[in-house]
């Protein structure tokens, strides 16, 4: 059986369909389940080698990844219902998540993110959710503060002087979750998703040691 053009149409709507449901579903989860706040984002696609956001600034500094003017933000609690009333509101609008406020996030190469989170599983040590981005980055979840802490942390562990590839994201910042895509690139997906385990990431001490050393070996 051929496509015809109506049916082209019909299985790019039944997808969008299908994004937006799995986009409100893990809404409700991380409100409902997670205690995190939630926020529409832009959307982002890649056209003639250059990324336009949704947001129709052609300047952005940001496209694709940071909060729409004009959408709701949904409180920690906030329902299925209400998730799904904030997206009928910015149909096609990113998933973020506010960091600082629940969370911050360590930021570090994929490959050394991958490392390190195996060391820490078999150390035992508390560990929060992480994910990893198309760009090439795994975002370890860690108490908030840790933005703030972490050239100290360095310091004291002896890192300071270290080139180390690892950033961090804290108050102000966002964070486009999965499932949702960023900067036209791709999905956002988890490495080690949330849950009744995870959702109350450790402090940041419990995890620079070994994600700097990671780092070092592997980045440096």
């Amino acid at each position: 059986m051929g496509f015809t053009i109506g049916g082209i149409r019909e299985m790019r709507s039944a997808s969008r369909r299908r994004a937006r449901s799995s986009e409100i579903t893990a809404v409700a989860e991380y409100t409902g389940l997670w205690g995190w706040d939630v926020v529409p984002g832009a959307r982002a696609a890649r056209a003639g080698g250059r990324t336009e956001c949704s947001c129709g600034a052609p300047d952005c500094p940001s496209p694709g990844a940071h909060p729409l003017a004009f959408g709701e933000e949904l409180a920690a609690g906030a329902t299925l219902e209400k998730a799904a009333a904030a997206w009928a509101r910015t149909p096609g609008a990113a998933v973020l998540l506010p960091v600082g406020r629940a969370f911050d996030v360590l930021d570090v190469p994929e490959p050394a993110g991958r490392n390190a989170l195996g060391r820490l599983e078999r150390m035992g040590l508390p560990l929060g959710p992480v994910a990893a981005t198309p760009t090439g980055r795994a975002l370890f979840f860690v108490a908030p503060g840790a933005a703030a802490e972490l050239p100290d942390l360095l310091y004291r562990m002896g890192w300071d002087d270290a080139a180390l590839d690892l950033r961090t994201l804290g108050l102000g910042d966002h964070l486009t979750a999965p499932p949702s895509d960023l900067a036209g690139r791709g999905p956002v997906r988890w490495l080690r998703p949330p849950s009744l385990d995870t959702a109350r990431p450790p402090q940041a001490r419990l995890v620079v040691g070994t994600l700097a050393y990671v780092c070092a070996r592997l980045c440096g």
